[in-house]
């Protein structure tokens, strides 16, 4: 922030967006005391700002306008919600404090302030010192338990906040870069998965494409540009898709809209990365949105109501059985209710359909205000007990005094980010259980004894392991055995967090003796391997193994949930032999709040003695020319990740003040890096060859491994390959694309 008289131009802007923030209000609020109470939060909030500027420059009043204006057009809160966004930065940037906001606006507007002033101060602390202590550890994952602590006080706290890091978000393109990846980290790890869980979904996607725009940002510009220039060729074919569908349920009496729209770039590029394909493979880039008035009347239920359209529209087109989804009978945890369906358009491309009644449609778009509008008005749909069970569950994880914070926020950001399959008891009951869950999990989900004393799984009455993975629609039945009790290995593939946590518990009293004999264990390897069992090999390995803590390291190789079959490669990419080369190809750019020179930034491998050493990420392999971030570790050690890579984004999440900016400085002709590229298409003889020849003579690489197989015509594979940047990576991968009979080609991970 800065100070600086404001001008007539600075005024008449701040007076421009609070019009426009004042009539939506106006809308919201149920009465002109109401609207008055925001007036004059607004008058206060400009007061205490006036000739303040943010980074860009613009009047400081201009972002709780903003946030205000989310708050109400995206969430849907109420005046004293709209207030509090408007106040939320006067105590924390100001000499008011929350006594002066609660003499003036009362004890709530006071208390959401507090709340929010709370979550700004702790998630703008930074840690200034390492250590291996766990209360100095996990500072930021303090924090975001006191944020999420914030879920049992008033839960509008939490969606102011979702609405500020939105804006924040919007406006990040004014902060330094390392603060970008904090941040948008953070976003990544927390936010995003909240705003899911919230049912809050255009503030979730508007967060991913920012974050993939910052991130990836050749692939984001790529990508949304394919989608416009397929949205413009196309327009006309969804329009003569929708027709139809229009006409055939006005002909039936419905009362409803059609909204179309188009896969996100976060969504394509996640859809991408995840099912390893191309854009060109994406086939529901489309899709339609039919909001109908339930008839409260009809003797049909809502839910019978979209099963009518559903027989409507499949008369017209035929639908992809596989791709139906029905969160209308069973609605996600967070609310979610409509019937999905695909369906394949006249000129030949799929189209998703999404149907919902208008009540579904509010919870879709507002999440929780929506949930509480309509709980108050007395109609409640199977959805909104899924998000009360949901509130529940979480109040009870944070209620939990024995949780640390980084295993709490481990815990809420795997239940924020699993989504739900639903399986059968052997007697018919349906559950519901995270998907990637196991049948041990499903074990434990039915009584603590029952985990413990498993030995075996009947699935669909086949009889499977208890690592089996459900799918949905499994009948289960576990296997127990008087003399059953848990094994150490269970930790290896168990996913929820109950059932690790009885797990854990069980095994807590030989905890000692397993981080003991971990200890012992990874000192043989390590020295085996010829390297020094020392403090700074203990921090550079607890960063190459993604743990947040040097007794959950040592305890999970004591255990064996931890294995040391690539210690030998992550060794080896990090010692001292590597680091000379690696600070050919790299640089640092040094922390500064303000615009500096480019010759700040100092050059890997001079003769500076604070010159930190590099090491390359084996979670994501990076090569010069991917946008990359840094992890600086206690001793000093960089170690430079892929800005995309989970591994990162978990550690940047919760030691913000870890994260450095590493850039690429040249190609690095001399040295190479491997590298996976997967492979399909249409078998022919001599393909194997051709595909040889490509990489091999054609672009002078370097193969390490070429694997790939035949089946009924269609082969696929993968060729590990040494180069020495991405650029030479594309070339290579355009190459092989442009070889007859190759249908996608695509980087993945080794």
């Amino acid at each position: 922030m800065s100070f600086s008289e404001f001008t007539e131009q600075d005024y008449a802007i701040i007076n421009q967006n609070y019009a426009a923030l004042r009539a939506s209000a106006e809308k919201r609020c149920a009465n002109s005391a109401e609207l008055e109470v925001v007036q004059r939060a607004f008058e206060f909030a400009n007061d205490a700002h006036r000739n303040v500027r943010r980074r860009s420059g613009e009047p400081y009043m201009l972002h709780p306008i903003a946030v205000a204006q989310i708050v109400v057009d995206d969430i849907g809160l109420g005046y004293k919600s709209i207030s509090a966004a408007l106040l939320h930065d006067v105590v924390e940037d100001t000499d008011y404090t929350v006594d002066d906001i609660r003499e003036r606006f009362g004890d709530k507007i006071a208390t959401l302030v507090d709340g929010l002033t709370k979550i700004k101060n702790v998630l703008d602390s930074e840690q200034k010192t390492h250590g291996t202590d766990i209360s100095q550890q996990s500072l930021q994952a303090e924090n975001f338990k006191r944020i999420l602590l914030t879920l049992n006080d008033d839960v509008r706290v939490v969606l102011i906040k979702l609405a500020d890091r939105l804006h924040n978000c919007r406006t990040i393109e004014h902060m330094p870069e390392h603060k970008r990846d904090k941040i948008l980290s953070e976003t990544m790890f927390i936010f995003i998965p909240l705003a899911y869980r919230l049912g809050l979904y255009s503030i979730k996607s508007e967060l991913e494409n920012i974050w993939l725009r910052y991130k990836e940002p050749e692939a984001y510009e790529e990508i949304k540009a394919r989608i416009d220039k397929i949205s413009r060729e196309k327009g006309q074919e969804m329009n003569d898709f929708v027709d139809p569908i229009e006409q055939a349920l006005k002909n039936a009496g419905f009362r409803f809209q059609i909204k179309k729209r188009v896969k996100t770039p976060y969504s394509v590029w996640n859809k991408m990365q995840t099912k390893q394909i191309t854009f060109d493979e994406v086939f529901d880039l489309y899709a339609i949105r039919i909001i109908f008035e339930a008839d409260q009347q009809s003797p049909e239920s809502e839910r019978d109501q979209c099963y009518h359209i559903f027989s409507i529209i499949t008369n017209i087109y035929r639908y992809m059985p596989e791709r139906l989804r029905d969160w209308v009978r069973h609605p996600k945890s967070n609310g979610y209710e409509a019937l999905h369906c695909t369906l394949l358009s006249n000129s030949g491309i799929w189209v998703e359909v999404q149907i919902r009644t208008r009540r579904m449609d509010d919870i879709a778009e507002k999440g929780i205000a929506a949930h509480w509008m309509y709980k108050k008005s007395g109609y409640l749909g199977e959805g909104d007990y899924e998000m009360d069970s949901w509130l529940s569950h979480i109040q009870e994880i944070l209620a939990n005094p024995n949780v640390n914070a980084l295993e709490l926020l481990d815990i809420i950001h795997n239940d924020l980010s699993s989504t739900d399959i639903y399986v059968f008891t052997p007697k018919g009951e349906q559950r519901s259980v995270p998907k990637g869950a196991t049948a041990l999990d499903f074990a434990y989900s039915i009584h603590t004894e029952v985990g413990n004393k498993a030995i075996a799984a009947k699935v669909n009455q086949k009889l499977v392991t208890l690592n089996y993975v459900l799918k949905t629609g499994d009948k289960i039945e576990i296997i127990t055995a008087e003399d059953g009790k848990p094994q150490p290995e269970w930790l290896k593939f168990l996913s929820t967090h109950h059932a690790r946590s009885v797990v854990t518990d069980y095994f807590k009293t030989e905890r000692k003796q397993t981080i003991e004999f971990g200890r012992k264990t990874l000192e043989n390897a390590v020295t085996a391997l010829g390297y020094p069992f020392d403090e700074a090999m203990l921090q550079r390995l607890e960063v190459a193994y993604g743990v947040e803590s040097r007794d959950e390291l040592l305890n999970g190789v004591g255990l064996g949930t931890i294995g040391l079959d690539n210690l030998a490669d992550i060794l080896k990419r990090s010692s001292g032999s590597k680091m000379s080369w690696i600070r050919k190809v790299l640089r640092l750019e040094q922390r500064h709040e303000g615009p500096k020179a480019p010759s700040e930034s100092f050059i890997i491998g001079g003769t500076d003695p604070n010159t930190p050493h590099f090491a390359i990420a084996t979670c994501c392999n990076p090569i010069p020319g991917d946008p990359v971030v840094g992890i600086k570790a206690p001793d000093g050690t960089v170690t430079v990740h892929k800005k995309t890579c989970p591994v990162a984004e978990s550690i940047a999440a919760m030691h913000g003040d870890w994260v450095v900016v590493p850039k690429w400085l040249e190609q690095a002709e001399d040295k190479s890096f491997l590298v996976r590229v997967s492979l399909r298409g249409i078998d022919r003889m001599g393909m194997l060859n051709d595909i040889s020849r490509c990489v091999s003579q054609v672009m002078g690489l370097n193969m390490r491994r070429l694997n790939v197989s035949a089946e009924n015509s269609v082969f696929e594979g993968y060729i590990d390959m040494y180069v020495n940047s991405r650029e030479v990576l594309e070339k290579m991968m355009k190459k092989l694309s442009s070889i007859e009979g190759v249908d996608s080609v695509t980087r993945s991970e080794l």
